[in-house]
């Protein structure tokens, strides 16, 4: 598992809350790891200091590394591939995958947290999808979603995508969400349905110790 990626059931529902804690504890681990979002919207250079990536290169411990992260940048917190329009540019799927596969060809023995831009099926290019960009990875994905009322469907929907272009799904993290917080009962009728995908609980708040997660994915890296 040289590269992971993160995605989601849908936008503003966790995934760098999830990825931060994950790089944490995996750093507490000893393990390598490195962080890279292939595009991001909405970012506003005046604040990058709030941005996503900024919050990637906190957790890795490297405040300076933000446009090492997230080489492509845009204003409009639109889908990436309008945002990029309106700057005069078009993103290009094989692009952004030749840098990730290049990220990850420098860690080695690393691993490479990969944080997608939107859900599952969110637009990158013109006329492909996180999905199509996890695929041509060959990455298992960490699937975050949220404890809101209705996520049931969205976590089902979005593993039948992934399993339908034969990603291999790691593991599922439900983040909790601040007007539905009841974590356990939205696992305990989640579960079920999972099978055998590891479900973990993420409760909001920075001192969330993602270290069974961590374990869980190291774990399965080295298990042929």
């Amino acid at each position: 598992m040289p590269a992971l990626f993160v995605t989601g059931t849908g936008t503003d529902i966790g995934k760098t809350y999830v990825s931060c804690a994950l790089i944490r504890a995996l750093k507490a681990l000893g393990a390598t790891v490195d962080a890279f979002k292939p595009v991001v919207s909405g970012f506003d250079p005046r604040d990058a200091a709030g941005s996503d990536p900024a919050r990637l290169a906190a957790a890795l411990g490297d405040p300076g590394a933000v446009l090492r992260i997230a080489p492509r940048r845009y204003r409009a917190p639109l889908s990436p591939n309008i945002a990029a329009r309106l700057e005069g540019q078009t993103l290009v799927l094989d692009d952004m995958v030749i840098d990730a596969v290049a990220r990850t060809a420098e860690l080695r023995d690393g691993l490479l947290v990969v944080e997608g831009a939107g859900g599952v099926m969110s637009p990158l290019t013109d006329g492909e999808t996180n999905l199509d960009m996890i695929a041509a990875l060959s990455a298992p994905v960490l699937l975050v979603a949220g404890s809101y009322l209705g996520t049931i469907s969205h976590v089902l929907t979005a593993l039948v995508a992934l399993r339908g272009a034969r990603v291999q799904v790691a593991a599922v993290v439900i983040s909790e969400s601040l007007e539905a917080p009841d974590l356990g009962q939205t696992a305990h009728a989640l579960a079920p349905f999972l099978d055998r995908v590891p479900l973990f609980l993420a409760p909001r708040g920075e001192s969330w110790d993602a270290g069974a997660l961590a374990d869980h994915l190291l774990l399965h890296r080295e298990t042929p």
